[in-house]
Parts: C-alpha cells; structure tokens; sequence
C-alpha cells in the first residue's frame, strides 16, 4: 500500500477496540508498527487523534496512511503446533467463544520484544470463515486464568458491549504480603500511566490529574498465614492497566512476587513459595448472545498452587460463587 486510505467503520465493527480493528483489516500490520503510527497521528479516527484502545463505531471514517514496513518480519505461517496448543488450554467452547485458561508469563498481546503471543497464535483457530478468532479482553503477561476469546464478528461486537457495561462478572485470587486491614472492603482511587526506566507504569494521582481515570475493586480475606500472608479474593469493578496490583499495593499488602508493585522494605519470603506473580483470574461469569449466562472457573497455576500448599490454603474450602464484598 503506498497512499493514504479512508475506511469506513463496519455495522458489524461497532464497538471493536483500534488495535483489533487493524488485526482483522490489516492482518499483516504489527502491533509496534501501528502504535508507532497512532504516537505520530497517521492514524486518524474521524479526523480525531486516537490510541490503540480508542473503540470505534459504525459509520466512523478511519485514516488509514501507508503501512508497508521493509523491515518488517514475513507472516508466519499458521502453526499446528499453535493450534494443538491452544486447544490444551480450553476451559470451555461453543459456536461463538472459547474460554482459555491461560498460563502466567504468556503474553495475549504483541509488543515491543513480544514475538509469542494468544492473538498471534489465534490465526492458527479460524472461523468457518477463514477469520482468526478475536480478543475481548486482556490479562496481564504474568497474570494465570480465565480469557475470553470471540470466534466470529457479530460474537466480539456483543463481548465487547458486555466487558465495556460492566456486565461480566470477574473473580480473581491474590496471595499477599500482611493481612489487609480491614479484612474486606472497596479501593476507588484514580490511576495514571507514568513513565519508568523499566516502562509504563500506573500510579495513584489525584482526580483532575491530565490522564487520570476512576479504578474501583472489592476485595476480601478468604484466608489467613499468619500476620505474614493472606488469600485475597478481588472482584474489579473498572478494567484499568494493573489495576488489582496497584490497589494491593495501594492497600499495602502488594501481590507476592509482582516485579512492579512490590514495595515493602526487608521483605523475607517463606520456605516454599512458588515463584511468579501471585495473581490468578479464577472465574468470569457473562450473557451471552442467546440469553444464557456462562459460568466458568479456572483452577490454579502450579505457582500459585504451590504456594497455597506451603502456607495452608484450601482452595476446595470456600465457596467461590459468593462475591468479595459479600465475605467470600
């Protein structure tokens, strides 16, 4: 492609993410090369300035400036091994989603340095349509459990308007340094990305702050070790960047393990601990299209399981279908 281009939005597009609008129209474009486009302002959304995030809506006109990239890698092939891979790793499946349980350390998207990745191995599962399964939502790198991937375009669209209303119902469990105090209770605070030599971070800034936006969670003590330790149960209430690990932090019983928000002094470890981010998406419950509501829950990453083993955790005890601020 060498000229600028015009598109308009698709019916069935309203309510996608920029980024994976640009994956299902310009499959070859990577991540990098599009979030360089977006920093310089190539990319327009109705003449508007954007991010990768920006959602856009049926109608909307987006510039699109020339993309080609000569330094930019060959398309892989799709991979069976890809494929196999991800099956292994399905919770649940039906015509319209998968639910994986996705190992810590696996990234879901691409990046600067990120070649291994769900969206990329995605192409490898395609619709009866040729077309690669989509995101809906995201979990952090080093963050295990449940993902919800929509198989065909009228699927991500409703997925989409469901994670964007709030009307998915999301569980995490967190192993934590101390006992948070109260024992259960909510975190609202705004959230801004701040530069670091090791990235972007977020940090808690006062409301009216350029950049900042709301973070809300619930969280509850399911389990005590001690005054050292607690199993934390956390239901997110928004969906911002590391949003659970900066309000434990903020709380100050930081997630064990989290290489970015692990801020307490002459921190000592007990004898064996798992090792990786202590950070596990357990359940997420949703309507889908049809009226039905899904229901799935993903067991714990042999880290975390570890760990519960060393410090007496039962995962069995508790009933996981209470919500946090209802003392599950």
């Amino acid at each position: 492609m060498s000229g600028v281009q015009h598109r308009v939005v698709e019916r069935d597009e309203d309510g996608m993410r920029l980024d994976r609008w640009f994956a299902r129209n310009f499959p070859h474009l990577g991540f990098g090369r599009l979030q360089k486009l977006i920093r310089n302002g190539e990319v327009r959304l109705d003449k508007g300035r954007v991010e990768t995030s920006t959602r856009v809506a049926a109608g909307q006109t987006v510039r699109i400036p020339p993309i080609d990239d000569p330094d930019a890698p060959k398309p892989q092939r799709i991979s069976s091994a890809d494929a196999d891979f991800l099956r292994s790793l399905i919770l649940y499946e039906d015509d319209e989603l998968y639910v994986f349980n996705k190992p810590a350390g696996l990234a879901v998207q691409g990046g600067s340095g990120t070649k291994r990745h769900i969206d990329g191995m995605l192409k490898s599962l395609p619709n009866k349509k040729g077309e690669a399964p989509r995101l809906v939502h995201r979990l952090d790198r080093d963050t295990a459990g449940v993902l919800v991937v929509a198989k065909t375009g009228p699927a991500a669209t409703h997925f989409g308007t469901v994670f964007r209303s709030r009307s998915a119902r999301k569980i995490y469990w967190a192993v934590v340094a101390g006992n948070p105090s109260p024992r259960q209770g909510e975190i609202s605070c705004f959230l801004a990305k701040r530069a670091t030599t090791d990235g972007e971070q977020m940090v808690v800034v006062p409301n009216g702050t350029p950049g900042a936006v709301h973070s809300m969670s619930y969280y509850s003590t399911t389990d005590t070790a001690s005054r050292r330790f607690a199993w934390v149960t956390l239901k997110p209430v928004t969906g911002r960047t590391h949003q659970l690990r900066v309000h434990m932090a903020q709380l100050g019983t930081p997630i064990l393990d989290d290489p970015r928000y692990f801020n307490i002094e002459n921190y000592q470890a007990a004898e064996g601990l798992g090792q990786g981010l202590h950070l596990h998406a357990r359940r997420i419950a949703l309507p889908l299209r049809d009226g039905r509501r899904l229901d799935v829950s993903a067991p714990l990453p042999p880290h975390m399981q570890q760990s519960f083993e060393a410090l007496g955790f039962d995962a069995d005890r508790f009933d996981v279908s209470r919500d946090p601020e209802d003392g599950a």
